[in-house]
């Protein structure tokens, strides 16, 4: 049943994405006077597809992995001399400009459009407040504190633990100072703390940025309460349900869901008793916990249980809603930051300030789209923005057959005065596609790595 989720959120997620890609070139294609032949959601067989009355085909394909609008054009094949004029070989280089740069620019208005719809209805998300800081860390040398509130990083406010992180992640790779404004609980003013690091997260397959500070975040104390129980999993099939409280587990007390995890991880294949409440009534079940290998080679055991959150008290939710108008500035100054952040990581990345282990290829997406979309709407929306703008800045980068090589050829083209030759293309292209076929494979090969 997860696997068929995370297909379904991947399918999903790339439909929507690829159709308004597509839909950039398509639209900016006709109002240039192109003809358009066919536009496709997906490769392959076609599994549904119909005309319109200009006679461009629309085809959903079998495999959504991708997507293309084919227009008219004198290198693809002959085109009849009434239909030359609608070619867009024969259009001027800033309109085949215009048309190949409208499917990133799609995707980053796509991003603002889902950023203004979440500013506009509002969220509440908890406030960045400090539990613990590790000592002898860069945080504790800095002076952070338990109870401090983080309110800005770099000058740039911070309402949740999510806008702390991206800030964080803005200095992967680099020796230098972060700047944090901080207020504690206790107090009414704030202070201003420097975070000396150095080589910041370099190397590290998933980046951890407040671990790696020495950062532990606040959390409200959480019972041993299950939330959600995985298909066919030992809590499944020793018949736990959601709601169900965990008194023991072979006659050791369980007090807090930190404790439960330590007592399932350390008895991986071997069976176990469990005792819970359940609507006031005391039960035993028996349960086998899976085994798990960690990256450290640790073996631990797993039944599949998911954790029922509690409350966030009211005093420590930080809502953020804007108007309309405001939420405009707002959506385009986040989808700015965001595309500045995944740039930035790709140049560091090529040269290897950071480690290339960070590439995501289609299992990590679909997991992530999956996991976003069973903790609800808004976080689904936050994830298919982010995913948009990295499809809009991977499209952008000059590699020859995506839509920033295209660019290039044209800019060289407004310079020059007359085309890249088309010998030029054809290497270029094949050059290219070894590029892209080479980090596609090291994507699918992390993606293995981190199942």
């Amino acid at each position: 049943m997860d696997f068929i989720h995370s297909v379904f959120a991947l399918i999903v997620t790339l439909g929507v994405l690829i159709t308004f890609h597509e839909f950039g070139h398509f639209w900016v294609a006709r109002r240039c006077g192109v003809k358009v032949l066919r536009f496709s959601v997906g490769f392959g067989k076609p599994l549904f597809s119909w005309f319109d009355k200009q006679g461009t085909e629309y085809v959903i394909a079998a495999l959504p992995l991708g997507g293309y609008v084919k227009m008219l054009d004198e290198r693809e094949g002959d085109v009849p001399e009434e239909l030359l004029g609608q070619a867009f070989n024969r259009k001027p280089v800033g309109q085949r400009f215009a048309i190949v740069a409208a499917g990133p620019l799609a995707n980053f208005l796509l991003a603002i459009v889902a950023y203004w719809f979440l500013f506009v209805i509002g969220t509440s998300v908890p406030a960045p407040l400090v539990g613990q800081v590790t000592e002898d860390s860069p945080a504790a040398e800095a002076g952070l504190q338990s109870g401090d509130e983080v309110l800005k990083v770099d000058n740039r406010d911070t309402a949740s633990w999510q806008e702390v992180g991206l800030g964080l992640l803005n200095h992967m790779g680099e020796t230098t100072r972060i700047n944090l404004e901080v207020q504690n609980q206790r107090d009414t003013t704030s202070r201003s703390l420097e975070l000396a690091v150095e080589n910041f997260l370099s190397g590290q397959d998933q980046p951890d940025p407040l671990g790696s500070l020495g950062i532990q975040p606040w959390r409200p104390d959480v019972q041993p309460v299950l939330g959600s129980i995985q298909g066919d999993s030992p809590a499944e099939r020793a018949g736990l349900q959601p709601g169900d409280r965990i008194l023991s587990v072979n006659e050791q007390s369980v007090g807090n869901w930190q404790e439960l995890v330590d007592l399932l991880q350390a008895n991986p294949g071997q069976a176990i008793q469990i005792t819970l409440e359940r609507s006031g009534e005391r039960l035993e079940v028996q349960a086998t916990p899976d085994r798990r290998q960690l990256q450290d080679g640790r073996e631990v055991g797993f039944i599949g249980a998911g954790v029922q959150m509690p409350e966030w008290p009211q005093e420590l939710l930080r809502e953020q809603r804007f108007g309309p108008l405001s939420a405009i500035w707002r959506a385009t100054e986040k989808t700015g930051e965001m595309s500045w952040l995944t740039l930035t990581s790709v140049g560091k990345m090529v040269t290897g300030l950071i480690s290339p282990t960070n590439l995501s290829g289609p299992i990590t997406i679909a997991r992530v789209a999956s996991d976003s979309a069973k903790s609800g709407w808004e976080s689904f929306i936050t994830f298919l923005a982010y995913v948009s703008i990295s499809l809009g800045i991977l499209n952008l980068l000059p590699i020859p057959i995506l839509d920033g090589g295209h660019l290039a050829y044209y800019t060289i083209e407004a310079v020059r005065g007359k085309p890249v030759s088309e010998r030029i293309q054809e290497m270029a292209a094949r050059f290219g596609l070894a590029i892209l076929g080479t980090l596609m494979l090291m994507a699918f090969y992390f993606d293995l790595l981190r199942l």
